[in-house]
């Protein structure tokens, strides 16, 4: 029996090229539910945004959280017990929203506006792994060769 090995495929993937496929699997995601809601949009080849809605949440009661290649997004709302409630139809229930990032994609900022926490992210790579253009030799001059020892 072969066995082949894919992992060459799946690394090519930068960014959240790859989360894309890991966000619609749902044995993944399934523990965390589908709150709250979230859109991921790419705002430029580099950058990418996660908009997550929590409306009725202040920024003091949202933590954002960013180790390794986690992104951790978590809010507690405050007991408000002396408030009697004869409906309540604005969720306030307590969550954790987690986002695997790719390699060298880093949390650059985090802004709350309207019931909307919007995380910018940039992918920055290092030099050293960057592609470089590698010039091609020929035409009239001769190839140097290796004398062998």
């Amino acid at each position: 029996m072969r066995t082949f090995d894919f992992t060459p495929f799946s690394r090519s993937s930068i960014g959240f090229d790859h989360l894309f496929d890991l966000l619609n699997n749902p044995q993944l995601t399934e523990d965390q539910g589908g709150y709250p809601p979230y859109d991921i949009v790419r705002t430029g080849p580099d950058t990418y945004r996660i908009a997550v809605a929590i409306a009725g949440f202040t920024p003091e009661e949202i933590t954002v959280t960013s180790q390794q290649n986690l992104l951790t997004v978590e809010g507690r709302k405050a007991n408000e017990d002396d408030q009697q409630y004869l409906h309540r139809g604005i969720s306030a229930r307590a969550f954790t929203r987690r986002f695997n990032l790719e390699d060298h994609v880093e949390v650059e900022q985090a802004n709350y506006e309207n019931g909307l926490l919007q995380i910018d992210l940039v992918r920055k790579i290092p030099e050293a792994m960057k592609p470089r253009k590698i010039a091609i030799g020929g035409g009239s001059k001769p190839m140097k060769s290796l004398n062998a020892a």
